[in-house]
Parts: C-alpha cells; sequence; structure tokens
C-alpha cells in the first residue's frame, strides 16, 4: 500500500480539497474552503497545514479569515443554502472560547437542515500538559472537554484522539454533510497535539472522491394514496418549504399548481418557489401569515405539505388549519417531516413526487368556485400590502414604508437577508419575492447576529446577484464585525441598517402578552423610576459601520432611502444605508396567532387582560390527530 507521511492537520486539508459533491450529472467542489480564526490550540495544526498547502500547491483549499467564530458558521451556513446544500465550509477554531464561539451557529444549521463541517480544536489527547490554558476541568472525568457541548447541536460528533481516526471519522462526516435528510453541523473535534502528529496515510484516502446526492424515487401506491385524497379534496391547499428549493422543483411545482388550481402558500423557507404574483400564490401561511393564505387554511380540507416540517410559526402553533377533518399528506425527503400531522407521508425528492403526483392528477384539477375564492382573497391581500406600502407615517416612517420602497428598487434576483426581530413577520406577509433564492430568511432558529455574517457568506456563493442584508439595530449589536471580512474580501454588499432604538418584535410581542415593552427599548436608566426608561441613548450606529470600514449612506424619509439605494446599487463598495424607523409601527394586520404563554397569575392589570385573550385562543389549538 502507498502511505504518505503528513500530520493530521496535513492529511485533513488534503482529504477536505478532493471532496466533491454531485446531483443531476453536476459535479462541484464539497468543501470550497475554511474559514478560521487562529489561536494556540490550531495555529501550528490546521494553520501551519493550510500554509503549506498554498505555498506548496499539493492541496486546493483557500482560507478566509473571519473576526468571530459565530459569525464564520453564519456565513458557512447561508453559502450552503445559497447552494442548496450541495456545498459546504469548513471553519477552524482554536481551543476552549473560539470553539464554544461556533455553538450557536451549530445549531443553527442542524436546526436549519443546512451543512457545515466544524474543526474545534481540543485539549491535549496525551494530557501531558494538563490543565492547559482554557482547559475546562470537569470532576466527572478526564475525558471531558468543552468541546462536548457540540454534540447536542451536531448530526455527527467524533474526537480525533489519534491520527489513524481521522480516516473513518472524514468519511462519515462527508457522508453526513451530503445527506440531505441527516445533513446539519458535522463536528470533528482535533486536539491540538493530535493536529501536529505525523502518520503514514493511505495514498488513495486522498483520492478524488464524489458523493452522489440523490433524488429518492416515490413509491407508486404512496404516490396513489396521496393522489386519492387530493382527488376528492374540494378546498386543497399547497404549503411549499425549503424542501421544494433545495430539491431544485420550483418549475414542476408552478406546473403542478396551474394544472390542478391549487393554491399555493409558503413558509420562509419556501418562499420565492412559486412566483409572488403567480395566480395560484397566496403568500406566507401561519403567524406572521397574509390574509389570503390564512383564509384558505382555516377552510382546506386537505393540506399537502412539500418539503416544511411545520414549525409553529407555519401551523400558527397549531391554530390554522381550522377545518375539523382536515386531512394532510406530507412530501418530503425525511420521514420525520412526511408523517406529521398524522399525514399520508409521500417520503420522496419534492421534484420526482410533484411530477409523479401531476402524473396522477392529470384529470383533476379544483372546483371553479375555488379558484374564484382563491383570486378575491390574493386581490384583498395586495389591498392590504399597497396600504403598509403606502402609510405615510410620519415623523418616522414605518419599517413597511421601508420594504415596500426596497420592493420597488431591488430586481428579481436580488437577494434580501434577514433573521430576526420585527423584520420576518413583515417580510412574511410583504415581501415580493419571484426568485427562490431571492427569499433568504433564517428562520428555523431566526438568530439575531445572523445578517451581516450571512450577507458574506450569500454573496460569496452568486457574486452576480445584488445581496441586501436587511438588520435591525438590535441584531447589528449582537454581531456586526464580518463587515471587515466583506471589506478585506473585496465583496460588495448592501447593508440596510433600520434604527429603532430597540427590539421592536419583542416589544411588541411584550405589550400583546401583558409586559408592557418592558425591557426592551434603548434608553438611559431613569433614576427616578429606577427602570431602562430614560433619554434615548447617543448610539450612532453608522458611525460604528463607517469605522469597520464600509461606506455609509443617511436616510431619514422614504423618498431618501430611495435615493440612498439608488446610490448604494451603483457603488462597487460594501455601502451601509442607514434609516430610523417608528419603534411602535405600525405592523402589517394580525392574521394568526402565536403561542406564548401569560402568567396565570398576575398583580397588573395589562398582564390578566392579557391572560383572558390568551385562554381564547388556546381553544382553538389542537393536535391533528
Amino acid at each position: 500500500m502507498n502511505t504518505v507521511r503528513l500530520t493530521t492537520a496535513q492529511a485533513l486539508v488534503r482529504f477536505l480539497a478532493n471532496q466533491y459533491s454531485e446531483r443531476d450529472g453536476q459535479e462541484q467542489r464539497l468543501i470550497p474552503g475554511m474559514w478560521g480564526i487562529f489561536g494556540h490550540g490550531n495555529v501550528a495544526g490546521i494553520g501551519q497545514a493550510l500554509l503549506q498547502a498554498a505555498t506548496t500547491g499539493e492541496a486546493d483549499l483557500p482560507y478566509y479569515l473571519a473576526r468571530n467564530e459565530q459569525g464564520m458558521v453564519h456565513a458557512s451556513v447561508a453559502y450552503a443554502k445559497m447552494r442548496d446544500r450541495l456545498a459546504a465550509f469548513a471553519c477552524t477554531a482554536s481551543t476552549g472560547p473560539g470553539s464554544t464561539n461556533m455553538i450557536t451557529g451549530a445549531a443553527l444549521a442542524t436546526t436549519n437542515r443546512l451543512p457545515v463541517l466544524l474543526l474545534p480544536s481540543d485539549m491535549f489527547a496525551t494530557r501531558a500538559a494538563d490543565p492547559v490554558l482554557q482547559q475546562l476541568e470537569d470532576t466527572r472525568g478526564g475525558d471531558v472537554t468543552v468541546n462536548d457541548t457540540f454534540r447536542a447541536v451536531s448530526k455527527y460528533f467524533d474526537r480525533i484522539s489519534r491520527p489513524e481516526q481521522l480516516i473513518p471519522a472524514a468519511l462519515a462526516a462527508m457522508r453526513v454533510l451530503t445527506d440531505p435528510v441527516e445533513t446539519g453541523a458535522v463536528t470533528l473535534a482535533l486536539p491540538q497535539d493530535v493536529q501536529a502528529e505525523a502518520y503514514d496515510w493511505p495514498v488513495t484516502f486522498f483520492r478524488h472522491r464524489v458523493w452522489h446526492v440523490g433524488r429518492p424515487v416515490p413509491e407508486p401506491a404512496a404516490v396513489e394514496r396521496a393522489a386519492r385524497l387530493l382527488r376528492n379534496a374540494k378546498k386543497p391547499l399547497i404549503v411549499a418549504g425549503g424542501g421544494a428549493v433545495y430539491s431544485g422543483a420550483e418549475t414542476a411545482l408552478r406546473a403542478f399548481a396551474e394544472g390542478t388550481g391549487i393554491p399555493v402558500a409558503d413558509t420562509h423557507a419556501g418562499k420565492g418557489a412559486v412566483p409572488w404574483d403567480h395566480p395560484c400564490a397566496v403568500g406566507g401561511i401561519g403567524s406572521t401569515g397574509s390574509y389570503a393564505a390564512n383564509e384558505l387554511a382555516r377552510e382546506a380540507d386537505v393540506v399537502l405539505g412539500i418539503g416544511t416540517r411545520y414549525s409553529d410559526f407555519t401551523t400558527a402553533s397549531h391554530t390554522v388549519f381550522g377545518n375539523p377533518d382536515v386531512t394532510f399528506v406530507n412530501l418530503n425527503v425525511a420521514r420525520l417531516d412526511a408523517v406529521k400531522h398524522s399525514a399520508e407521508p409521500l417520503v420522496a425528492d419534492a421534484r420526482l413526487a410533484i411530477q409523479a403526483l401531476a402524473g396522477a392528477l392529470k384529470d383533476w384539477e379544483v372546483p371553479a368556485d375555488y379558484r374564484s375564492r382563491t383570486r378575491e382573497l390574493i386581490t384583498r391581500t395586495r389591498e392590504i400590502e399597497e396600504r403598509c406600502f403606502n402609510l405615510g407615517h410620519s415623523p418616522l416612517p414605518a419599517q413597511t414604508e421601508i420594504l415596500g420602497a426596497l420592493n420597488d428598487v431591488l430586481d428579481d434576483r436580488a437577494v434580501v437577508i434577514n433573521a430576526a426581530g420585527s423584520m420576518p413577520g413583515d417580510l412574511q406577509q410583504l415581501w415580493r419575492a419571484r426568485d427562490p433564492k431571492a427569499y433568504h430568511v433564517e428562520y428555523a432558529y431566526s438568530c439575531m447576529g445572523y445578517e451581516v455574517a450571512a450577507g458574506v457568506g450569500t454573496k460569496m456563493a452568486d457574486p452576480s446577484r445584488e445581496v441586501v442584508v436587511l438588520v435591525g439595530d438590535g441584531s447589528y449589536l449582537m454581531m456586526a464585525q464580518e463587515i471587515v471580512t466583506m471589506v478585506s474580501e473585496g465583496l460588495k454588499v448592501i447593508i440596510v441598517l433600520v434604527q429603532n432604538h430597540g427590539f421592536a418584535s419583542i416589544g411588541a410581542l411584550s405589550e400583546s402578552l401583558g409586559s408592557q415593552r418592558f425591557g426592551t427599548k434603548y434608553r438611559y436608566r431613569n433614576g427616578d423610576s429606577g427602570q431602562l426608561d430614560g433619554d434615548v441613548l447617543p448610539v450612532d450606529l453608522a458611525a460604528n459601520a463607517s469605522s469597520l470600514g464600509a461606506d455609509v449612506l443617511h436616510a431619514t424619509t422614504v423618498d431618501q432611502f430611495r435615493t440612498a439605494m439608488e446610490k448604494a446599487k451603483a457603488a462597487t463598495r460594501t455601502t451601509v444605508v442607514h434609516v430610523e424607523t417608528d419603534l411602535y409601527g405600525p405592523n402589517p394586520p394580525g392574521h394568526g396567532w402565536w403561542d406564548v404563554p401569560v402568567s396565570q397569575t398576575s398583580a397588573l392589570d395589562t398582564t390578566q387582560a392579557a391572560h383572558n385573550t390568551y385562554a381564547t385562543h388556546k381553544h382553538a389549538q389542537r393536535h391533528y390527530l
């Protein structure tokens, strides 16, 4: 057997550079590069290996410097999302806090079912120098390190305590990364001494290896069972989730909707699978869903879920599907999701299964009066949207007016990124996506701080698109440092920084739950009340963005915002458009509910009233059995 002597880190770099994914005959790099921040735990291991690879040309694995370990995972996840889970970055971090900073990103990746390879550095496998800098000593066992916290948020975890363990672990890692059912964060913990330890590796370990991402074929009997339910439906509804996008099923879904007349609602991950102006498109569904989608959901007798995991925001906490006899047909590559809500499962690739259903229903369509009902609801929904876009609110504009202007100035391929705050709810109702990659809202983990870092990964995944990061001041303050990475990598991203001096979403939620917006404003502490309800803080986030290397434009009105956006589009550098909006909205009208428990007993009148409202909503909540 031919071997080559390399360190564990050198072997890992060489291995990763030779991994490829393939679907539908299209082959691409599975691991296009590695993000990292170096410390004593990885600078002489992974760091040396990357340097040697770049210097000698023995492996092609580009290195990208992040400014925060959580941020580099977010950037990697955004890249994987744009590439339909067919490519995933690796991320290296030093021991201790460098590694544990990645845990939130790992949870986000796994919750969203998006692949990322995490390489946290670990303590000495030999334990020769215990306790080393940044080592947690656990009295329960000598083999416990902080990296064990990755186990709960990873789809695969292994600790490489000897060089030769890398061979099965690396292969297992690639298997999970390329499995659409199992994918998420994959973690290989690398003790710092093992990274630098040499071993004689089989040369075949480094061969060009292609991981084929298949399309599971639907079982004919399952197709027929699903088709039978749909044929008997009078008011069916499709809920399109992320699986419809990741499988590239948009064309098949649009044709299926046109042929059958079944209206299509969407989740955050599925928005754009059917263009917003398609005659069957009824918008977002659930807690922050559109009027049309939620009205149809309340009446639906059969719901066809395509690639959705049915989060509580999609189901409005099990209240939006109001028909007492509603039946679910769930088309999903993962059986976990296919059987939810006591559904008739159709476990298969979304594109293939939609095509099979279309064949089984080629002579069937919804009743004419149901098509008419759908058109009427869409017209009513458009009227609601236009009112939100044209409020004429003053002295500060409403956030919905900014979104309306943004809808107007961006082309169909521009990618809008968001994750947390009040904007996801506004976007789900109001954003008019015509391209399945144009709407990039992370709402499985809804992680504050995702947006700016995601802008980096998204632009890297498709430089031909305009990338627009929508971020509120709360999320910006969580993690804005990857602006520096945008600048250093020469990436042109537009950041729309919406400042309202507080947590608009949670503030409104707090008020609706009787908690009076407590602790949700950015204010001085008031000497009289002792609370954070004094004057507005003199925070200049625009100056902060400028100090990180971005160009900054200011807007105080909707017209000024439009002008600033045109300048930002014409720019060649990362540009921040700073605009202030009214903390108190108004936001789009609510058409759904979200289950957030209210105190059952309270001395506050506002909380007592909120609990009465909460109890009323709870009566509509049920399991779908």
